[in-house]
């Protein structure tokens, strides 16, 4: 029997062969507190083959010379920090583990478009967990580990996709260590419930925002060129649309692996309630936005400071947050307003730090319920409007 390609959590077909395979695993969590290893193996590799498989086959083959690529480059680098610490083994190894990812950014921007043939479905995050690994190696937060269970964890098919980023040393205490019947009772009842939420928010309101508001609106906006109004509604409807059709890819990749008895960490908590924009990166996306404060922001602050690169920290930590958030651009994309959004809330940052900053000098500043509001209805017109670069409908007005 030959099974159809499958997009994650894209229709009902994929979520049917979801609950059909996840029966025996359930019973026998609940039942013996046991997770089948070699069951959860045959799972994955048939999700894993419906979702790279038929018309994305290429994208199956290139997943697998990915896979044997980076399991032999962080086995060899950590076999290396055992012995030695060299910075320039360390830079070399992290530059290895993102080139693949490079390419596949790189090469449509010079193709016309077209993509490489090194690219599949979900290859930024699985370079994000093998930075991290290298990383922690190095750091020694890392002192063991299988390589089986580094393969399980890059190819934890219910993440693999869009995420969320997981860290290892976390996966791999679930992998090794199932929750008890008791505990695996709240954790299935969670992940379902997350699951029906994701239903809610991709299929019912991001529908809704996407399908039906946002093809008329754009079109609108498109026929009256500039900045007018429906430009100003386009704005609001892809916001909405952009989070909640993303957060439910989250929940349907938290809750399938809560099912697996997994807590894997979540990914979006009520961002449009920040009041403001550093409050908004603690919510939205936020294992992304945690993986790049931990793995760039930090230790390029650390080398500024230590090697004195800059007399203020003021100056150091606002050329940290250009730095990062125009990494951040560029890893969108190589267009010119992936670039501007990172560089737009590299400067909302600053803004909001040096306006901390000003707070905190004059105490007598009124802050109650009204400015609190505020401040959230302000931050949410910022993070829509970043949003409406970000979608690349001005790309279409010039």
């Amino acid at each position: 029997m030959v099974f159809p390609h499958s997009i994650p959590y894209a229709d009902p077909k994929y979520f049917l062969l979801l609950f059909i395979a996840f029966v025996p695993l359930i019973l026998s969590m609940l039942i013996a507190g046991k997770r089948p290893s070699f069951y959860q193996s045959l799972v994955t590799v048939f999700f894993l083959y419906i979702s790279f498989g038929g018309a994305s086959w290429h994208q199956g083959v290139a997943l697998i010379g990915y896979v044997i690529w980076q399991t032999v480059l962080v086995h060899l680098y950590f076999l290396y920090r055992q012995q030695k610490n060299s910075s320039s083994v360390f830079y070399t190894a992290v530059f290895l583990a993102i080139l693949p990812l490079a390419i596949t950014k790189i090469v449509p921007f010079f193709n016309g478009g077209h993509s490489s043939i090194l690219g599949f479905l979900g290859i930024s995050y699985l370079t994000f967990k093998s930075v991290q690994m290298i990383m922690e190696t190095r750091d020694g937060m890392i002192k063991s580990y299988k390589v089986w269970h580094y393969i399980q964890f890059l190819l934890f098919f219910p993440t693999i996709s869009s995420g969320p980023i997981d860290r290892f040393r976390r996966f791999d205490k679930d992998l090794d260590n199932p929750p008890t019947p008791e505990k695996y009772v709240d954790l299935l009842g969670t992940g379902i419930h997350r699951i029906f939420i994701g239903f809610l928010y991709k299929f019912i309101i991001g529908y809704y925002f996407g399908s039906v508001l946002l093809p008329p609106i754009e079109r609108a906006t498109i026929l009256n060129g500039g900045i007018s109004w429906p430009l100003v509604a386009y704005m609001y409807v892809y916001s909405m649309y952009l989070f909640f059709d993303f957060a439910g890819y989250s929940l349907f990749a938290v809750g399938t692996s809560n099912i697996l008895g997994y807590e894997t960490p979540m990914n979006f908590n009520k961002p449009f309630l920040a009041w403001n924009i550093k409050e908004f990166w603690n919510r939205w996306h936020m294992t992304l936005s945690f993986w790049f404060r931990d793995y760039i922001y930090m230790r390029l602050m650390f080398t500024l400071l230590k090697k004195k690169v800059f007399k203020s920290r003021i100056v150091a930590s606002n050329v940290g947050y250009f730095a990062l958030f125009l990494i951040m651009g560029v890893w969108h994309g190589l267009a010119w307003y992936y670039i501007v959004y990172g560089l737009y809330h590299a400067a909302l940052i600053c803004l909001t730090d040096a306006w901390l900053r000003y707070k905190k000098k004059h105490k007598n500043l009124p802050s109650n319920k009204f400015t609190h509001g505020l401040a959230i209805f302000l931050n949410f017109q910022a993070v829509c409007f970043s949003f409406m670069i970000f979608s690349g409908i001005l790309d279409k007005l010039i």
